[in-house]
């Protein structure tokens, strides 16, 4: 779909079609949803808040009446829902939306009934061990039911699990210490994430959506620019590998998302982080021992680099509609 609007929109700038005819044009292309489309569209809608509306419902249930419960019934509610929904699975031979909503319950109940037995037995563990393992034990489910989602969903679970146990030990065999090697991480996790979706995009078509590999662009891009930032307000600045490491990544982002694969998204990205890392930078050596026209400076430097990057994305998208 979005390329039919880039096609379109390139033929009416170039006056390929004429003016008193775009509308038609417009409805012929199919960019304007059919009243089957708004049908199909407004049924998955509802399947999938209504799966979520079971699933909080049965968390709600049990939590408001804790003390009302038996532990026997509060398992007993959770296991049952956790197998309708394995049931309904089954019953749709894995194929289609229904399945895959029943699968996706299936694994965020697996994630109450993992938080339900460490409140009721109070194991003692760290927040840290509840979404590993439940990543852990739901990566058969992820494996076989090709949805992009769950891998998300999965992606997620390690990330919020990895910042987790930095803010309880600290760091990893003391390679990765503190914030920054939270932070370290995230990036090596979503950055791996990131390259292997984009090769397995490229094999099995399931993986072809855009929204995923930005998400996981987000995830890379973010831990990085917080890194550099945090290096540049150090005075070791010169002597931080993060630098090298921030410039190889921006290199790599242009090279596969102008060259191999064109994503303005990815593109406008990184301009951004650009824009943000230069201007902290800036600012250090400005700010604090600059006047009010450091203030003057660093708006006109906000809005010239923001043009110029509003000029160069535009240019390319011209070009890729081409």
């Amino acid at each position: 779909m979005a390329s039919i609007r880039r096609e379109l929109v390139a033929l009416i700038e170039r006056g390929a079609i004429p003016r008193e005819q775009v509308a038609r044009a417009v409805a012929l292309s199919g960019l304007h949803p059919s009243g089957r489309a708004w049908r199909v569209f407004l049924d998955r809608l509802l399947l999938w808040l209504g799966a979520l509306a079971l699933i909080f419902g049965v968390l709600f249930l049990v939590a408001y009446n804790w003390a009302e419960m038996g532990r026997w019934l509060r398992f007993g509610l959770v296991q049952a829902a956790l197998v309708t929904a394995i049931v309904v699975y089954g019953s749709v031979k894995g194929r289609g939306v229904v399945a895959r909503a029943a699968l996706m319950a299936a694994s965020l109940l697996l994630g109450v009934l993992l938080a339900l037995y460490g409140q009721v037995y109070q194991t003692g563990a760290d927040p840290w061990q509840l979404f590993f393992f439940w990543a852990v034990l739901m990566l058969p489910w992820t494996l076989v039911a090709r949805f992009d989602a769950l891998w998300i969903l999965w992606l997620g679970l390690l990330n919020l699990s990895l910042s987790l146990y930095f803010h309880a030990w600290g760091g990893v065999f003391g390679l990765f210490v503190g914030d920054m090697g939270a932070l370290r991480g995230l990036f090596i996790l979503n950055t791996t994430a990131l390259a292997v979706w984009e090769l397995g995009a490229r094999r099995w078509r399931w993986l072809s959506l855009g929204w995923p590999t930005r998400l996981l662009a987000l995830g890379s891009g973010i831990p990085l620019t917080l890194l550099v930032m945090m290096r540049l307000v150090d005075e070791r600045v010169a002597l931080s590998p993060s630098l090298l490491v921030y410039h190889l990544w921006l290199m790599a982002l242009y090279i596969v998302y102008r060259h191999w694969r064109a994503d303005l998204f990815m593109l406008a990205g990184g301009c951004l982080s650009i824009i943000v890392v230069v201007m902290l930078f800036l600012g250090r050596h400005l700010l604090w021992q600059g006047g009010a026209g450091s203030f003057l400076f660093l708006s006109m430097t906000v809005l010239a680099l923001g043009a110029m990057a509003v000029f160069w994305l535009k240019r390319l998208h011209l070009e890729m509609s081409a």
